[in-house]
């Protein structure tokens, strides 16, 4: 298994569509890379003091090679297409491998 974080900074005032997030992206997430080899999705809106997240996915992929090629898919342009009607910030990536 290989996490992907997905990362949007910001804080209170940046606009971020939480609804269409949670309720029309992550759908459309799981129809994308699901065949590729997405097995789990979550996403939480951190709390605190404003410490410039304003929104966190977890990505679980089978593997590596699973998550690069779902990324590399014709469907990704989908998935990004519609992270523009949720914010304009540009989200991070970063990974976590297992030991």
């Amino acid at each position: 298994m290989i996490t992907m974080y997905v990362t949007y900074a910001g804080n209170a005032d940046t606009p971020f569509d939480r609804e269409h997030w949670i309720n029309v992206h992550f759908p459309l997430v799981r129809e994308c890379w699901g065949p590729y080899g997405l097995e789990r999705l979550a996403g939480f809106f951190p709390q605190g003091d404003d410490g410039g997240l304003i929104a966190i996915a977890t990505c679980v992929f089978r593997d590596e090679a699973a998550m690069r090629t779902a990324l590399a898919s014709p469907e990704t342009a989908r998935v990004m297409a519609d992270v523009d009607l949720v914010t304009a910030v540009k989200p991070q990536r970063s990974l976590a491998k297992p030991l």
